[in-house]
């Protein structure tokens, strides 16, 4: 965990679907110290009439490539969250060609409780992760 779901305007090929999954993977890893192996991803694509997406009066000009990323996670401190975004931003333009002003995230926090990863488990209570 966390888990990361992506949602996009149909159009892109799968290898830049798996680049910009790759490079968001990587950067959450940095930022939130996750383990390598820890990656859940989902990717939602919708055509472009689906998505209306603005820019709350900051002035941003959204284009196609928008990526609106919803991540859940246990509570990570401020910092680590504001590494996040701008390490996002940073590398998804510079390795994804994804303009900054294309990139909205909203993290949703939440417990150990509220994740199994299987078996019928609460791995974090039982102590098999931590």
């Amino acid at each position: 965990m966390p888990l990361l779901r992506f949602d996009l305007i149909k159009g892109r090929d799968k290898a830049s679907l798996k680049k910009l999954l790759d490079v968001a993977h990587q950067v959450v890893v940095e930022a939130f110290d996750v383990p390598e192996r820890d990656r859940y991803q989902i990717i939602h694509e919708h055509p472009a009439d689906h998505m209306i997406i603005e820019d709350t009066g900051l002035g941003f000009n959204r284009t196609d490539s928008l990526v609106i990323l919803s991540i859940i996670s246990k509570a990570r401190p401020k910092e680590k969250k504001q590494k996040l975004y701008s390490l996002l931003a940073e590398r998804l333009e510079s390795e994804c060609g994804i303009a900054p002003t294309d990139l909205m995230v909203s993290i949703v926090e939440n417990n150990d409780d509220d994740w199994s990863f299987g078996l019928g488990e609460a791995q974090f209570l039982t102590g098999k992760l931590s």
